[in-house]
Protein backbone atom coordinates (compact mmCIF):
# COMPACT_ATOMS: atom_id res chain seq x y z
CA UNK A 1 0.00 0.00 0.00
CA UNK A 2 1.62 3.15 -0.99
CA UNK A 3 1.86 6.63 1.04
CA UNK A 4 -1.36 7.74 -0.62
CA UNK A 5 -3.20 5.22 -0.04
CA UNK A 6 -2.16 5.28 3.96
CA UNK A 7 -2.70 9.03 3.89
CA UNK A 8 -6.28 8.61 2.58
CA UNK A 9 -7.21 5.86 5.58
CA UNK A 10 -5.62 8.10 7.82
CA UNK A 11 -7.62 11.17 6.81
CA UNK A 12 -11.03 9.27 7.01
CA UNK A 13 -10.11 7.62 10.61
CA UNK A 14 -9.56 11.58 11.61
CA UNK A 15 -12.65 11.98 10.43
CA UNK A 16 -14.14 8.82 12.39
CA UNK A 17 -12.49 10.04 15.26
CA UNK A 18 -13.43 13.94 14.80
CA UNK A 19 -17.05 12.92 14.52
CA UNK A 20 -16.99 10.64 17.69
CA UNK A 21 -15.39 13.60 19.62
CA UNK A 22 -18.01 16.22 18.01
CA UNK A 23 -20.88 13.05 19.37
CA UNK A 24 -19.64 13.76 23.01
CA UNK A 25 -19.58 17.46 23.13
CA UNK A 26 -23.38 17.54 21.47
CA UNK A 27 -24.32 15.57 23.85
CA UNK A 28 -23.20 16.91 26.93
CA UNK A 29 -24.11 20.69 25.58
CA UNK A 30 -27.92 18.92 25.17
CA UNK A 31 -27.64 17.56 28.91
CA UNK A 32 -26.33 20.85 29.94
CA UNK A 33 -22.99 19.80 31.38
CA UNK A 34 -19.64 20.95 30.44
CA UNK A 35 -16.92 19.09 28.85
CA UNK A 36 -15.10 18.36 31.58
CA UNK A 37 -18.25 17.92 34.55
CA UNK A 38 -19.18 15.01 32.22
CA UNK A 39 -15.95 13.24 32.31
CA UNK A 40 -15.10 13.64 35.84
CA UNK A 41 -18.85 12.21 36.39
CA UNK A 42 -17.43 9.53 33.67
CA UNK A 43 -14.70 8.56 35.55
CA UNK A 44 -16.02 8.68 38.82
CA UNK A 45 -18.86 5.90 37.66
CA UNK A 46 -15.99 3.68 36.67
CA UNK A 47 -14.31 4.08 39.69
CA UNK A 48 -17.17 3.52 41.82
CA UNK A 49 -15.89 4.12 45.39
CA UNK A 50 -14.52 7.75 44.28
CA UNK A 51 -11.13 8.91 42.70
CA UNK A 52 -8.56 11.11 43.54
CA UNK A 53 -7.61 14.14 41.23
CA UNK A 54 -4.85 12.27 40.44
CA UNK A 55 -6.35 9.26 39.12
CA UNK A 56 -9.09 11.23 37.28
CA UNK A 57 -6.60 13.45 35.39
CA UNK A 58 -4.92 9.95 34.64
CA UNK A 59 -8.06 8.76 33.38
CA UNK A 60 -8.88 11.27 30.84
CA UNK A 61 -5.37 12.34 30.28
CA UNK A 62 -6.31 15.55 30.99
CA UNK A 63 -4.01 18.39 33.01
CA UNK A 64 -4.03 18.53 36.76
CA UNK A 65 -5.38 22.73 36.08
CA UNK A 66 -8.07 21.34 34.36
CA UNK A 67 -9.30 18.86 36.10
CA UNK A 68 -8.51 20.94 39.33
CA UNK A 69 -10.62 24.07 38.06
CA UNK A 70 -13.71 21.56 37.08
CA UNK A 71 -13.72 19.70 40.46
CA UNK A 72 -13.39 23.13 42.07
CA UNK A 73 -16.54 24.47 40.71
CA UNK A 74 -18.44 20.82 41.44
CA UNK A 75 -17.66 21.54 45.15
CA UNK A 76 -18.61 24.57 45.37
CA UNK A 77 -21.97 23.38 43.50
CA UNK A 78 -22.30 20.48 46.20
CA UNK A 79 -21.85 17.80 43.17
CA UNK A 80 -18.68 16.14 44.97
CA UNK A 81 -16.94 16.17 48.14
CA UNK A 82 -13.44 15.48 49.77
CA UNK A 83 -13.60 12.23 51.91
CA UNK A 84 -10.53 10.92 53.47
CA UNK A 85 -8.21 8.93 51.40
CA UNK A 86 -6.02 6.09 52.89
CA UNK A 87 -3.26 7.93 52.07
CA UNK A 88 -3.27 10.60 54.38
CA UNK A 89 -2.03 13.29 52.00
CA UNK A 90 -4.75 12.66 49.11
CA UNK A 91 -8.49 13.28 49.14
CA UNK A 92 -10.89 10.83 47.63
CA UNK A 93 -13.40 12.82 45.59
CA UNK A 94 -16.68 10.90 46.08
CA UNK A 95 -20.47 12.19 44.73
CA UNK A 96 -22.72 13.80 46.49
CA UNK A 97 -26.63 12.93 46.34
CA UNK A 98 -26.83 15.73 44.06
CA UNK A 99 -23.74 14.62 42.15
CA UNK A 100 -25.11 11.34 41.96
CA UNK A 101 -28.73 12.67 40.39
CA UNK A 102 -26.42 14.23 37.98
CA UNK A 103 -24.95 11.63 37.09
CA UNK A 104 -27.46 9.95 36.50
CA UNK A 105 -29.21 11.90 33.79
CA UNK A 106 -25.49 12.23 32.42
CA UNK A 107 -22.37 9.88 32.15
CA UNK A 108 -25.03 7.04 33.69
CA UNK A 109 -27.61 8.24 30.15
CA UNK A 110 -24.35 7.84 27.77
CA UNK A 111 -22.75 4.62 29.39
CA UNK A 112 -25.99 3.30 28.49
CA UNK A 113 -26.05 4.15 24.90
CA UNK A 114 -22.58 3.22 24.42
CA UNK A 115 -22.74 -0.66 25.72
CA UNK A 116 -26.24 -0.78 23.36
CA UNK A 117 -23.90 0.11 20.47
CA UNK A 118 -21.38 -2.38 21.37
CA UNK A 119 -24.00 -4.92 21.75
CA UNK A 120 -24.92 -4.11 18.31
CA UNK A 121 -21.50 -5.29 17.24
CA UNK A 122 -20.36 -8.80 17.03
CA UNK A 123 -18.26 -10.08 19.88
CA UNK A 124 -15.66 -10.76 17.66
CA UNK A 125 -16.06 -7.15 15.87
CA UNK A 126 -15.99 -5.65 19.16
CA UNK A 127 -12.30 -7.36 20.12
CA UNK A 128 -11.41 -6.64 16.82
CA UNK A 129 -12.18 -2.82 17.33
CA UNK A 130 -10.64 -2.31 20.81
CA UNK A 131 -7.38 -4.97 19.65
CA UNK A 132 -7.11 -2.41 16.49
CA UNK A 133 -7.75 0.58 18.17
CA UNK A 134 -4.94 -0.33 21.02
CA UNK A 135 -2.55 -1.39 18.86
CA UNK A 136 -2.65 1.55 16.32
CA UNK A 137 -2.49 3.93 19.76
CA UNK A 138 0.68 2.15 21.11
CA UNK A 139 2.45 2.21 17.73
CA UNK A 140 1.81 5.72 17.17
CA UNK A 141 2.77 6.70 21.11
CA UNK A 142 6.14 4.73 19.98
CA UNK A 143 6.67 6.83 16.85
CA UNK A 144 5.40 10.42 18.81
CA UNK A 145 7.66 9.74 21.28
CA UNK A 146 10.46 10.80 19.45
CA UNK A 147 9.17 13.98 19.10
CA UNK A 148 8.00 14.85 22.88
CA UNK A 149 10.80 12.75 24.68
CA UNK A 150 12.75 15.38 26.67
CA UNK A 151 16.59 14.13 23.97
CA UNK A 152 14.27 15.01 21.27
CA UNK A 153 16.40 17.82 19.29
Amino acid sequence: MGDSEIEKLLYKYNRIYKENNDLYRGVTKALGVSDSVFWILYSLREQSGGATQSEICNMLYEPKQTVNSALKKMEAEGYITMATHPDRRRKLLVLTQKGEELAEKTADKVLALECSALREMSEADRQAFLRLFQTYTEILKEKISSITSPSSP
